[in-house]
């Protein structure tokens, strides 16, 4: 939860960054979304738990948090910058000409309409990060996948706790799915 609502918000500012103007923000955030993008997340998770996180003396909760966070900023950034660009330019235009700044423009005019395009693919990525969670029991979080496997070391029962595990994981992510596509709908009946 708190590593969605964290990567939605950097991957909010880093899509608009990867769209400025400015060559500095641009570029920066185009290193950052192609590094993070580039690399697997289990390897992040072990640089933020076993080098960043010696370093600056972080906990395991914490060290996880900001891997998943920042790998979901990363795909969130696309999304953005993805959603923003599919609007034509002709409403941007449209809101310049009449008297709207350029960030007016983006905040009124073209998010409202991006966020109805960007809706399915960042509630995949939701859903995909629920179930990223569980590489985070690699630097010893207890989550899901890793109670399940501390429950087969005493019941010998591999197969059944997985598959429970498994529903456990469809009983989380079903839910999101269901809602995204209400909203998803609800959005398109506004149109």
């Amino acid at each position: 939860m708190v590593s969605g609502i964290l990567g939605l918000a950097i991957g909010l500012a880093t899509g608009l960054c990867r769209l400025s103007k400015n060559p500095t923000l641009r570029d920066l955030s185009t290193i950052y979304v192609e590094l993070v993008r580039g690399t697997p997340l289990l390897v992040q998770i072990f640089i933020f738990y076993f080098f960043i996180g010696t370093v600056l003396n972080l906990s395991r909760e914490f060290a996880g948090i900001a891997a998943l966070s920042l790998f979901t900023g990363a795909y969130v950034a696309e999304i953005v910058r993805a959603g923003v660009q599919s609007i034509t330019r002709g409403q941007d235009e449209a809101a310049r000409s009449l008297g709207l700044s350029a960030s007016q423009s983006m905040r009124h005019v073209v998010l409202p309409q991006a966020f109805k395009r960007v809706l399915p693919p960042l509630a995949g990525q939701f859903i995909s990060l629920v179930k990223d969670t569980s590489l985070v029991s690699v630097i010893a979080i207890t989550e899901l996948l890793k109670s399940g496997r501390e429950v087969i070391t005493t019941s010998f029962s591999p197969f059944e706790i997985l598959f429970c595990v498994a529903g456990l994981y469809l009983l989380i992510n079903l839910p999101l799915s269901k809602m995204a596509s209400r909203l998803e709908r609800r959005l398109a009946q506004s149109d």
